[in-house]
């Protein structure tokens, strides 16, 4: 409450509420020893761990600023023992794969192409689709290395997937940049998938089912190139908001 001229006037201050940080979920496929496990901690924590429980599998959360947009991203780290068994319960749960195999092992890479073929045919004619990525994993391991890059880039021309390399147990800012870019494709294809509007359309005609859940990012993405040589400033420095949180949705163990 204010005077001026002698009359008083009341000053409403009107509090904007934040906008809840949309969801992105995304699921992490390959071999066993292929180290998915070791990638999914390493995103979410910064740290790597080399031992796991391989046959634990979890879904976890982290609260992610992408291109100064929030997100939740859900990581599911599967288990699969022997290919790609009982799909459906990340089939339809999934807004994005990342598949992974590791350089030094020929089997992990030939592994990969059961899961694109299962993942690329489930998303074919989706709206939106899940945009998949193959991952080579322990590009610290070049020595060892029996997957070429070039193998690895022509299986993910073959299926229209993005490819990078990666380590888990070096730079960080390289596997996030791999989980960021998912969750840019997913940004993207919701995009598309919304159906324009047209002059003579009704704007009450389309559905409110078919908004985007995802912000629409214009970013241009990357050609497909190890992921080690793209420079990628962590968001995490400069957001506003608290530091991302590391929720455990179910038991994680730490050997």
């Amino acid at each position: 409450m204010s005077l001026m001229f002698g009359k008083a006037r009341t000053c409403n201050i009107v509090t904007v509420p934040e906008h809840e940080p949309s969801e992105c979920n995304i699921v992490i496929l390959g071999a066993m020893g292929s180290g998915k496990s070791a990638l999914t901690v390493k995103f979410l924590t910064k740290r790597f761990i080399s031992e796991y429980d391989p046959n634990l599998e979890d879904t976890y959360s982290s609260e992610e600023v992408v291109d100064q947009q929030p997100v939740l991203v859900k990581v599911m780290d599967t288990a699969d023992q022997n290919g790609p068994v009982n799909c459906e319960r990340y089939l339809g749960w999934a807004n994005a794969f990342i598949i992974v195999y590791s350089i030094d092992n020929r089997n992990s890479f030939e592994a990969c192409q059961q899961y694109l073929e299962t993942v690329t045919l489930y998303s074919k004619g989706l709206q939106p689709e899940a945009p998949v990525t193959l991952l080579g994993n322990k590009v610290d391991m070049e020595r060892y290395r029996q997957v070429s890059k070039a193998d690895g880039a022509a299986m993910a021309l073959r299926f229209g997937c993005l490819f990078f390399e990666v380590s888990a147990c070096l730079d960080f800012l390289s596997v996030q940049h791999i989980f960021h870019e998912a969750v840019r494709e997913v940004r993207r294809e919701t995009e598309r998938s919304v159906r324009p509007l047209f002059i003579s359309e009704d704007k009450s005609a389309i559905s409110l089912s078919s908004a985007p859940q995802l912000t629409t990012c214009y970013k241009e993405l990357p050609t497909p190139a190890t992921a080690k040589l793209v420079t990628v400033k962590s968001s995490r420095a400069q957001s506003k908001r608290r530091a991302p949180t590391l929720t455990l949705l179910k038991g994680f163990k730490i050997f």
